[in-house]
């Protein structure tokens, strides 16, 4: 009996020694928004000005107005608005916030939990772009789009990649609209898990796509290198204001519970 108990002991070690324990993802960066004020500049930058796909806001910097952080959120407000520019009026002002030349990430689970603004013309996102892109450029660098939604389709949020090889430009970009009831109604966690292999999407806890490493080069993985992170509320542009925009149903909050990264 007891060479029995020896026997059965020894596979069991030798079984649990060819199956290594998977790693625990620890939390390397995050902002939990439980200051106030405006963000805190030690993990945001800002984009400023009318920055792409012709879209009505001006994104402004440090303007509490747009952006500030209260009652445990960061929130990006899109107004209707009065704000001088060079001589001229920016009628509707906006944020887009990120942590580019401040944090940076390859791999791992980028985690953001939010509460989207809703009408016709919103364009909410979570996105990340690569580090290289001032000198690759567009699309060679990267694209993730952990989520978008648009205020004239507003129970669907898209998950979307974009490369050299897949991109909205040549109508080749993969990704996934996922009919989602009601999102603006409540706070969600939109995530991405990154590996060396694979891109998983999810919805709270539901993953809804997955992008997978073909091995063929950067024209259709440049995921091999950081990306840092972007939250920006759009108002209208080719896309958001596709349908038309409701500029009465400015102004509108997009608000971010937190924002998490593990590795």
């Amino acid at each position: 009996m007891p060479d029995l108990r020896l026997a059965i002991a020894a596979i069991i070690s030798f079984v649990a020694s060819s199956f290594p324990v998977p790693k625990e993802k620890k939390l390397v960066w995050s902002d939990e928004f439980n200051y106030t004020g405006l963000p805190d500049a030690n993990k945001w930058n800002y984009e400023t000005g009318y920055i792409r796909n012709k879209e009505m806001q001006y994104y402004t910097r440090a303007r509490k107005e747009n952006a500030r952080v209260e009652n445990g959120n960061l929130i990006i407000e899109a107004r209707l608005d009065s704000l001088q520019v060079d001589g001229k009026i920016a009628p509707v002002t906006s944020a887009c916030l990120n942590t580019q030349g401040i944090a940076e990430w390859k791999y791992g689970r980028i985690e953001v939990r939010a509460k989207l603004p809703s009408a016709l013309g919103t364009w909410p996102a979570i996105w990340m772009l690569g580090t290289d892109r001032a000198n690759s450029g567009w699309p060679k660098a990267g694209e993730i789009d952990i989520m978008e939604n648009v205020g004239f389709d507003p129970e669907t949020v898209h998950t979307n990649i974009h490369t050299e090889a897949y991109n909205h430009v040549k109508k080749t970009n993969k990704g996934k609209a996922t009919p989602f009831p009601k999102a603006y109604e409540n706070y969600h966690i939109y995530a991405i898990e990154w590996t060396e292999e694979k891109i998983d999407f999810f919805l709270d806890d539901k993953m809804v796509f997955s992008f997978a490493n073909e091995h063929t080069g950067n024209a259709t993985w440049p995921y091999d290198k950081p990306f840092y992170l972007i939250l920006n509320f759009a108002f209208g542009g080719t896309w958001g204001g596709q349908k038309g925009v409701d500029l009465k149903a400015l102004p509108l909050k997009f608000y971010i519970d937190y924002v998490r990264v593990y590795q």
